[in-house]
């Protein structure tokens, strides 16, 4: 089941829903409760090492509707 993420055109904040099955879900903002959003298109990247060589992830926290979010960005080619 995916996690797909948006952003509110009302109060530009970033919330998460989980997707449910394949029926129509009633989404809302959790912050400001408006049905006007965009799904906001994440990217991931990734590239296996052998062990001890390369450098050591970065983690980055951020604010998201069911606490704090972390995205980790691994060491790589851009």
């Amino acid at each position: 089941m995916p996690i797909y993420e948006f952003r509110c055109l009302d109060c530009s904040q970033f919330f998460e829903v989980l997707v449910l099955g394949t029926e129509d879900q009633s989404i809302s903002c959790p912050h400001c409760s408006q049905t006007h959003f965009e799904r906001v298109l994440s990217t991931t990247s990734h590239q296996v090492r052998s062990s001890g060589a390369g450098a050591a992830p970065t983690v980055q926290n951020r604010t998201c509707s069911s606490g704090t979010c972390s995205t980790i960005t691994l060491p790589g080619p851009d």
